[in-house]
This record gives C-alpha cells, structure tokens and sequence, in this order.
C-alpha cells in the first residue's frame, strides 16, 4: 500500500435522470503508483471523465450520488467537505482540463489566474508570486511570459492556453495530476509538443499522472499502466505493452483493431457494432459489450462478470474473451 499514491475501491458515480439515479461509473476499484503515468481509454459517454471529476469532488451534488472510496493520504475523498477538499484541489492534486479555453477565466488576466493557487495555497508576497507565475510559464514553454502574464485568454493560441492550464495545474507542485483529454482540441504538431511538455514535467516534478483518454497512440506513448473502460466499467487492466502485444477483451481488441496503421494504405479499418447504450439503457447485468459482438455465442458470457487476475499484473472482465473472434466478412 506504500506503492500507492491513490486508491479508488468499488465507485459509483450516478447522475440523476428523471428522478432516478444512473451509474455512469459503476464498481470501479483501481490503484495509482507513486510516479507513474496510469492512462484511462475508452470511447466518449464511457465514464471515463466522470471518475476522474469525481476524484476531486468537481460533480453537482444536486444530481449526482458519489459511493464507495477514493482514498489520498489516508483520507477517503468521497466524504470530505468543499472545506476539506479545497485544501488538497490545486495543491496536491492538479487538475488539467479538456478544454482550456472554458478552464480559463476570459475575464481575468493570465497572471491572476496563474497566482490564483499560489494565493491560496501558499505565504508568498504579491512580488514572490509574479515570479512563480513567470517561472511556470517559462516551465511550460511559454516564449515571452512578461507579455503573456498580461494577456488574456482569447489573445493566446489553443496550444498556448492548453500550456498555461498546465502550468496552474503544476503550480504549487501537486503530488498527483489528472490531464483529461489534454490533447483532443489540438492539432497534431502542437498535440505532440504537449505531450513532451507533460512527460518532461513530470520528470522534473516527481508527480503521478491519471491520463484520460480515447487515443491510443496517446496511450502507447505516454503510459505505463492502462485500463480500459466500457459502458462504467474496466473491463482490461494491464502495463502498457501487455495492453498492445496481448489484448485480451474483445473491446480492447476491437479498439486496437480500429486503430490506422502505417501500411499501404489498402486495409480497411475494422469498425465496433453499435454504439455505447445511453444511462438509462445500460444493461446492468450480464457482459455490457455482448450486444456489440452478437456473432459470438452468450453462452460464453458470464451472468455477473468479474475483474480477474489472468497473468501477473493483468486483469481482464468476463470469460468471453477466451471465446472471441472477430466477425468474418
């Protein structure tokens, strides 16, 4: 357990729908290393998001029940305060949201919104923090940080605005940071210099990374544990190379399979039946993903399907996988 840095055991996330609760995470139970990069794949509407929010209490209670425990520092998350929680928020676990452009204020200057932490989290004097909030911006491959300290967000590039939401995140040198989906609004060039910046960030500053992501290129190049997530649940659980040189479940097989790859171009990309069900029509027993391969017989699905331990390191849910095949034709 000293390995750990964060323990998630048995979470529900349920939003409220028409006066009845939906899990859009459901029993999830996974452990964080200490200076390790931990990705979370799956398609959109997954749940793999809702975790993440739920690890630092960022859901509207009104509609959503948050169950089980998301355990840091010997506390478990989940019955913390704001109070409580706000001690920790920006301070030992940073937060890098999808869309910097909605993360940033568009009514403050960047300089404020990079010192808003360090005022809170931090005895520094105004002059003290100026210079953090520079040195930051310097971290991150900002090229002129006086000026930028005094733009505003509609002034910088998509890449830039994603860069100074990495630098909030990393300003009072959190322990743990949770990037969801850091790259999909950017293009391939800039995505690229991003994900260098956060694994040359994370070198500097000893910090775990929770990376939530639909991209398994992402995946390849910057994690070393995987889990993939399927209508609320894990369904896979494996380092890094065991998730690409031996997928096991038939939706991580069938995600690798989607994947383009560097040929000549004549292969036709395999493509997943049907889509994710909505919260409301999730079936909640049973195998999830039977109803997207129906070529394969149910009776190699489990009732009630667990996540097993099936090598040293490697779990997997359901027995279909022992059974699976892609469809011919």
């Amino acid at each position: 357990m000293d390995d750990y840095l964060l323990s998630i055991r048995n979470l529900e996330v349920a939003f409220k729908i028409s006066d009845n609760y939906y899990a859009a995470v459901d029993g999830v139970s996974l452990n964080i290393k200490k200076n390790e990069t931990f990705a979370v794949v799956g398609e959109s509407g997954c749940g793999k998001s809702a975790m993440a929010l739920s690890i630092l209490g960022l859901h509207d209670p009104s509609f959503t029940r948050i169950t089980g425990e998301i355990v840091y520092g010997g506390n478990n998350l989940v019955e913390m305060t704001d109070n409580a929680l706000n001690n920790i928020r920006g301070e030992e676990i940073g937060m890098i949201f999808q869309d910097p452009l909605t993360a940033l204020n568009p009514l403050h200057r960047i300089g404020r919104q990079l010192e808003e932490s360090l005022f809170y989290h931090r005895s520094m004097s105004a002059s003290e923090r100026k210079a953090r909030a520079l040195q930051l911006m310097e971290d991150v491959g900002i090229p002129n940080p006086p000026l930028t300290y005094e733009s505003f967000p509609h002034e910088l590039s998509g890449g830039m605005r994603q860069r100074i939401v990495i630098a909030i995140a990393l300003s009072c040198d959190p322990s743990l940071l949770i990037a969801d989906e850091p790259t999909t609004a950017l293009d391939v060039t800039i995505q690229a210099q991003i994900l260098d910046l956060m694994r040359d960030l994370k070198a500097k500053y000893h910090s775990s990374i929770i990376l939530i992501t639909h991209d398994l290129g992402v995946v390849a190049e910057m994690a070393d544990r995987v889990a993939v997530m399927y209508a609320g649940q894990i369904v896979e659980l494996a380092d890094v190379e065991e998730i690409f040189h031996n997928p096991l479940h038939p939706y991580t097989r069938s995600l690798l399979a989607s994947m383009p790859r560097g040929s000549s171009g004549n292969d036709r990309l395999a493509t997943i039946q049907g889509a994710v069900p909505t919260l409301v029509n999730l079936p909640r027993e049973g195998c999830r993903f039977s109803h997207r391969i129906p070529w394969i017989s149910t009776d190699v699905h489990e009732a009630a399907p667990t996540l097993r331990e099936v090598s040293d390191g490697h779990f997997v849910r359901c027995t279909c996988h022992t059974n699976f095949k892609f469809q011919e034709g």
